[in-house]
């Protein structure tokens, strides 16, 4: 059931990228916050994400003990929603209510042409892993019909 552990694999990748846009979303919502519940303006949200395998330590271990070559799972997983460090920025406006003692109000650190493009980039990768899934079904059947 090979193409059972593939479609995991695209799953994975569809869940990844549906929660980068979410992400892109809530930056993008938030790029004039100047005030938040923790203090200080709103501050950048970047989805970190890494490789993964399937296989458990222990299941890799009952596979070579079975003299099976254990099976390389892959996909992709977010390890975290990890704050962009980089500097809010100053805008001078001394009439805005958070606005310091200079005159000047802390911005996000959201900047709208990188959010559109990491937003291209989800929306390319999702579309990659609709397309992957997509040959995965016809594979699938085609395999199915040559039981008939």
């Amino acid at each position: 059931m090979a193409f059972l552990s593939s479609m995991n694999v695209v799953g994975s990748g569809l869940t990844a990228q549906q929660l980068r846009l979410d992400v892109v979303s809530e930056n993008i919502t938030n790029m004039n916050t100047t005030r938040t519940e923790g203090g200080g303006p709103y501050r950048r949200k970047v989805v970190v994400l890494e490789s993964q395998s399937n296989q458990t330590a222990f299941q890799a271990a009952l596979e070579r003990a079975r003299g099976n070559q254990p099976q390389q799972q892959g996909g992709v997983r977010v390890t975290e929603i990890a704050e962009d460090p980089s500097d809010f920025k100053l805008v001078y406006d001394p009439t805005h209510p958070d606005a310091n003692d200079q005159g000047y109000v802390e911005m996000p650190n959201v900047d709208l042409v990188k959010e559109i493009a990491d937003a291209m980039a989800a929306n390319q990768a999702y579309s990659a892993n609709v397309t992957a899934f997509n040959v995965l079904k016809q594979v699938t059947a085609k395999g199915l019909e040559i039981g008939k």
